[in-house]
């Protein structure tokens, strides 16, 4: 019996230790992919569709930062976390907009070359483009099934299979507000939580 009982501790700990090995296989082959998605997607012209070996899979991008709790380092984790920041608990078109307004900045003139970078700019003069980032809270999640949410909408971003409902936009706030800014900028389009906009001429500011 007690050997049966020992057997059983080996068999479980074996498959505990593949499944988590599974698992770190498949953030790194996401968190690689993205790497290379977000690269693409800055490139100018960088609309051609993601090869379907290069594209991130929904096993993958759920096997980044589970927790919520990762350093936001990596592109799909720092996508995922402004996306829940700004509209966990929003509609799904609400968190969908907020991914293109990241993706749509990523490259363009006056904004960075990765997604880690457009997320956190204007961080150094206490000017954040995403408020989320400089308000002085804990960034981890609290809701698990939100954040699962924002991943899932983090890969459509990065493989280009998500559709652009913003048109371009590169700029949104809460349609409780009445920014200053906004009458500098082009209304492209509104959700039910936000508004957004983009550059009268094309160029950021």
């Amino acid at each position: 019996m007690r050997f049966i009982c020992l057997a059983a501790c080996i068999a479980i700990t074996l498959l505990s230790s593949q499944v988590s090995a599974t698992e770190q296989e498949q953030k790194e082959a996401a968190e690689n992919k993205a790497e290379v998605l977000e690269e693409k997607a800055a490139e100018k012209g960088g609309d051609l569709p993601v090869a379907k070996s290069e594209a991130i899979t929904t096993s993958e991008v759920q096997a980044v930062d589970p927790a919520g709790v990762a350093p936001l380092d990596d592109a799909i984790t720092c996508l995922a976390r402004s996306i829940y920041w700004e509209a966990k608990g929003k509609s799904s078109a609400d968190m969908e907009a907020v991914a293109s307004v990241v993706m749509n900045r990523l490259g363009h003139e006056g904004f960075p070359d990765t997604v880690c970078a457009v997320v956190k700019q204007g961080s150094e003069s206490k000017n954040c483009q995403f408020s989320w980032w400089c308000d002085g809270r804990p960034d981890t999640v609290q809701e698990a099934t939100q954040y699962a949410i924002a991943k899932e909408i983090a890969r459509k971003a990065l493989n280009k299979q998500l559709n652009d409902r913003t048109n371009g936009a590169m700029y949104f706030h809460d349609r409780n507000v009445k920014p200053d800014w906004a009458k500098k900028y082009l209304k492209t389009t509104e959700t039910e939580m936000f508004l957004f906009y983009k550059p009268k001429g094309g160029e950021a500011r």
